[in-house]
């Protein structure tokens, strides 16, 4: 039964961790547009925004990061032999993944608190798409439970992506007829 509540919480904080990931770079985005307003826009906007991505980011997106941390290891103290199937390995892998994301994205989140805009609100936008590529992956890894078959969740991806880049750029000529939009 502890397997199960651990893997609950694990879960749980997979979620939230996931929900401050996916949020933080649409408040960068809103940083660095504020960034490029006029005063005394820029400097409200921005103080707000700051506060808002500093909230996120401590409150709930590290913690729930380091507490999903804790209790996936818990989930393999109790059932080590999770460890040695291909798929886990795999999805390790992407855990991986993911907390690189998380570390680079921390590092966007110093440079926009220190008024440090080296990206373009465009490329936040894209770069909001990361942690989702990774959540299709490991939700059809676990899921599937089969090293081979998650090639197919990467395909999956794979048009996923270029949904989101057609989508992008659709959303991007339609701000550029309708800068108000």
């Amino acid at each position: 039964m502890t397997y199960f509540y651990l893997k609950a919480f694990h879960l749980i904080f997979v979620i939230t961790w996931f929900a401050g990931l996916f949020y933080i770079p649409r408040l960068f985005v809103y940083q660095i547009e504020a960034f490029h307003k006029p005063s005394p826009d820029k400097e409200i906007l921005g103080k707000q925004l700051k506060l808002m991505a500093k909230r996120l980011w401590f409150i709930i997106t590290w913690p729930s990061a380091i507490l999903a941390l804790i209790f996936g290891l818990s989930l393999f103290y109790i059932n080590p032999t999770l460890f040695y199937m291909p798929w886990m390995q795999v999805k390790l892998g992407f855990i991986i993944l993911l907390f690189i994301y998380h570390l680079k994205t921390h590092q966007y989140y110093k440079q926009l608190q220190n008024d440090v805009v080296k990206k373009t609100s465009s490329f936040m936008r894209i770069w909001n798409e990361g942690a989702t590529f990774i959540l299709f992956a490991v939700i059809f890894l676990v899921i599937l439970k089969s090293a081979i078959n998650w090639i197919w969740g990467v395909i999956g991806i794979f048009v996923l992506g270029i949904l989101i880049m057609l989508g992008f750029k659709l959303y991007k000529n339609f701000r550029d007829k309708n800068p108000d939009a």
